[in-house]
């Protein structure tokens, strides 16, 4: 592993190393590379980002590198203790870092930080030794990482506890595991990870929900405590019942199905064997996958506040409204973890509507799903109809009650193609084609004033050209005329 200390001078040009040998010399300041930077190519990955650390002030060394490098951005990234300067400079971050605290050499900088793994540095100076430059390793890090443990250095989570969770992050990103006395460490100190900003916290969320071990990762942060600090209505559905269609309770049903996500997602055409492309297509993109784990995970977090034993029926236990419920919980949720609009959106949208799949799988069993049904459903979910139909899969697959349906998964796929099929053929010619009607032509033509009717109109105009009702203007005219004498009708017998 030591060899691939080598690949430092292919991660970065022959210039740049050689100008930080050249500052390193002429600063009059000891200059180390540190941190993320040794353990990736430790590891042999290849990175474009470099950390260093110096004795003495960040700053000066910072503004010598900038000016032998002719240029580049200079931002301050110093904390209230530490100081710390990233200088961007053709598209590489160069961050230089004071030594941590008290710190008068290395070694006791290295000590002060988070794991071991990120906690080896190699001196600047020595970048062009052979066969490799010397590594400084005051906490057995290369052992660690060697054999894949994810260990804290002393004091490092008093001094920040969100690094607790971004050994999470370290683990689910690296495929390494938490070894166990800094499992019980950050079960001394879960609580405390409320005190890091909601940024941070979402930030590192963001890498392990972009990991591939997201759900296996999210359970061993439930062991130590962690996860129920950061995602208290999670576990508002610890031991929640429900009916014979699940096996689990409200919680751990949330769990299976961030799991089955994740199966989904590493093979969608097992699960929607013949729609490749357009699935594959959708999870292109990064966010969407994201987006999807975080729905899965949170689709039935309304269910605790919303349930019911139902006299009336013979005891029957009943979560209605649970998808709105949970719609708003997700926002709630999304707010305080400072979410983009957008992601939160498209979260608590996928939450609201992951029900609606399964009613119309009812509806598919009792006879031909209609092209209003498809209309409806299509325009309501928009461009996430597909992530929808991938929530309703991973929701069924973590679901094995008694009662489910035995087919219940090819339903789901058989109605993905019924609905997809009457969108091509029926529904996109008419979304993509200029209206019939406008809202001018209701003012001048049916003599209508501007409001909340006209929003109705149009949209029912637009099911009616699906289903082939109505066909050109004067169909369209007829049947607004048609409308609004049955509205009147309706008004009178009421």
């Amino acid at each position: 592993m030591l060899k691939n200390l080598t690949l430092l001078h292919k991660s970065y040009s022959a210039d740049l190393l050689q100008v930080l040998i050249q500052t390193a010399e002429t600063s009059g300041a000891m200059m180390y590379l540190v941190g993320g930077t040794i353990r990736d190519c430790l590891l042999g990955l290849v990175s474009h980002d470099l950390d260093l650390a110096v004795s003495g002030q960040a700053l000066p060394v910072v503004k010598i590198l900038q000016r032998r490098l002719g240029g580049g951005t200079l931002v301050d990234l110093s904390g209230p203790e530490d100081e710390a300067v990233r200088l961007v400079w053709r598209g590489e971050q160069i961050d230089i870092a004071a030594f941590r605290a008290e710190a008068q050499t290395i070694e006791e900088d290295l000590r002060l930080r988070d794991f071991t793994i990120n906690a080896m540095a190699v001196p600047v100076a020595e970048l062009g030794s052979e066969p490799f430059p010397a590594l400084i390793d005051p906490t057995g890090g290369l052992t660690d990482l060697q054999e894949g443990w994810i260990r804290r250095c002393a004091g490092a989570f008093a001094a920040d506890p969100l690094r607790m969770l971004r050994g999470y992050r370290l683990a689910a990103t690296l495929g390494f595991q938490l070894d166990d006395e800094t499992k019980e460490a950050i079960g001394r100190h879960a609580s405390r990870i409320v005190d890091a900003a909601a940024e941070r916290i979402s930030y590192e969320l963001k890498l392990i929900f972009d990991s591939t071990r997201t759900a296996e990762t999210l359970r061993d942060m439930g062991e130590t405590g962690l996860l129920r600090q950061l995602l208290p209505e999670l576990y508002r559905g610890e031991g929640v019942a429900q009916p014979e269609f699940h096996h689990l309770d409200v919680m751990e049903h949330c769990f299976l199905a961030l799991e089955m996500m994740e199966a989904v997602l590493a093979e969608p055409t097992r699960f929607f064997p013949g729609h490749g492309e357009k699935i594959t297509g959708y999870l292109q993109d990064e966010r969407s996958r994201r987006c999807l784990k975080w729905a899965a995970l949170l689709h039935d977090i309304g269910k605790p506040a919303t349930r019911e034993i139902r006299a009336d029926r013979e005891g029957r236990v009943t979560f209605y409204r649970h998808d709105e419920m949970g719609r708003d919980l997700c926002k709630r949720y999304a707010e305080r973890s400072k979410w983009s609009r957008a992601e939160t959106e498209l979260v608590a949208g996928l939450v609201e509507m992951h029900m609606h799949p399964f009613h119309l799988c009812n509806v598919q069993r009792e006879g031909r799903v209609s092209k209003r049904a498809a209309m409806k459903l299509s325009k309501r979910a928009g461009d996430t109809l597909v992530g929808l139909f991938l929530l309703a899969m991973s929701d069924s697959l973590a679901s094995r009650g008694e009662k489910k349906p035995e087919r219940m998964e090819e339903e789901l796929v058989t109605l993905f193609a019924t609905v997809s099929t009457i969108y091509a053929e029926d529904i996109a010619p008419v979304l993509r084609g200029p209206r019939l009607l406008t809202g001018r032509d209701l003012i001048e033509a049916c003599h209508l004033e501007p409001g909340p009717l006209f929003s109705e109109i149009l949209e029912e105009l637009e099911i009616t050209r699906v289903e082939g009702t109505v066909v050109d203007r004067q169909t369209a005219l007829a049947w607004v005329n048609e409308f609004l004498q049955a509205k009147n009708r309706a008004k009178r017998s009421g």
